[in-house]
C-alpha cells in the first residue's frame, strides 16, 4: 500500500466518491471526523458500505478507524463493523504492543462469531498521540502478526503537550514531531511492519504535500495517509520507485549475482556491500506491486 484515504464514515456520498479515487486503501472514520451523536449512524454507513463494496474486483482494501480502546466506544464499533468483514482495523491512540495484542484478541472473538477465516483481520495502528506512546514505541515486536503498519500522528500529539505549533514556519515539523516521526520510522521496521506517514493537512497544496511525500519516501517511509482524493496521486507517485531507480537497483542485484558469494560488488567504480543489495531487493519488490 502506498496510499490510505480516511473518509468519514457518516457520509455515504463521499464514501462512494473514495472508490474511485486510486487510493491502495480506504480507511473508514469512526473517530475524530465523525460527531458524537453521529457516532451510531456512522457504525450503520459503514457496515452498508463493507456489504456493498467489500467483495467488489478492483475495490480498494478497506480498513475502519475504529474509537481508542479507552473511549468506550470501541467495542460497539467493532461488533457493528466486524459483520462486515473489513480488511483490517485502524486502531488510534495506540500505547504500544499491549494494546495490540488486546485488540487481536478481540478481532479473533469476533472472527469466530462471524464465520471469518482466523486472522484474516489486520491491524494498523496511529503510534504517537499521547505522550506515553512515545515510551512503547519499541514494545509492537511480536505483538502480533496482523499488525501490517505502523503511523503517527501530530495534532492530538500537539494538544496533549500543550504545543501551539507543530511547524515552523517554512513548513518542516518542529523538534518534538521531527522526533516523534523518526522514532516510528524505527519502531515500524523494528516490528518489520509498514512505515505510514501522517497526514498532510493542506489538501490544496500539492506542491508542499508532493515534498512531504517524496521526502518520506526517501527516509523509509512505505506509505503515507490521505484525508482528500485529491491527495492520492500526488501520493501515490511518490511512493512508486521510478524508472530510473528500478533500472538502478537491477543494476545492483546483477552485479552481486556476477560477484559470487564474495559478499561485495563493484558497480560503475563504486564499492557496494550487503545493505545496498537489500535496498535495491526492496527497492524492485516495491515496483513489482504496483504491475
Amino acid at each position: 500500500m502506498r496510499s490510505l484515504l480516511f473518509v468519514p464514515a457518516d457520509s455515504p456520498r463521499k464514501l462512494e466518491k473514495s472508490v474511485s479515487s486510486g487510493a491502495d486503501a480506504l480507511i473508514l472514520d469512526l473517530e475524530d471526523s465523525v460527531a458524537g451523536d453521529r457516532k451510531a449512524a456512522a457504525r450503520a454507513t459503514a457496515l452498508a458500505f463493507l456489504r456493498e463494496w467489500r467483495n467488489e474486483s478492483g475495490v480498494p482494501r478497506i480498513f475502519v478507524r475504529i474509537n481508542a480502546l479507552g473511549s468506550g466506544l470501541s467495542s460497539l464499533d467493532l461488533d457493528v463493523v466486524m459483520t462486515g468483514a473489513p480488511d483490517g482495523i485502524m486502531l488510534p491512540k495506540a500505547t504500544g504492543g499491549a494494546d495490540i495484542t488486546l485488540l487481536d484478541a478481540r478481532l479473533a472473538v469476533r472472527e469466530a462469531l462471524h464465520d471469518l477465516p482466523p486472522g484474516s483481520t489486520g491491524i494498523l495502528a496511529i503510534a504517537t498521540e499521547t505522550p506515553s506512546a512515545i515510551f512503547g514505541l519499541g514494545t509492537y515486536k511480536g505483538a502480533s502478526a496482523r499488525l501490517g503498519g505502523l503511523s503517527w500522528g501530530a495534532e492530538d500529539l500537539s494538544a496533549e503537550i500543550g504545543a501551539l505549533a507543530t511547524r515552523e514556519p517554512s513548513g518542516a515539523w518542529t523538534e518534538p514531531f521531527r522526533l516523534a516521526r523518526g522514532l516510528v520510522l524505527f519502531a515500524a521496521h523494528a516490528a518489520g511492519t509498514a512505515a505510514i506517514d501522517t497526514v498532510y493537512v493542506n489538501f490544496r497544496d500539492q506542491s508542499g504535500l508532493r515534498a512531504e511525500a517524496a521526502q518520506a519516501a526517501r527516509d523509509g517511509f512505505t506509505a503515507k495517509l490521505a484525508i482528500h482524493p485529491d491527495q492520492v496521486p500526488v501520493i501515490n507517485e511518490a511512493f512508486t520507485p521510478d524508472q530510473a531507480a528500478v533500472a538502478r537497483a537491477e543494476r545492483v542485484v546483477a552485479a552481486f549475482a556476477e560477484a559470487g558469494q564474495s559478499g561485495v560488488a563493484s558497480l560503475d567504480g563504486t564499492m557496494l556491500d550487503r545493505p545496498h543489495l537489500v535496498l535495491a531487493r526492496r527497492i524492485l519488490s516495491r515496483a513489482e506491486a504496483r504491475r
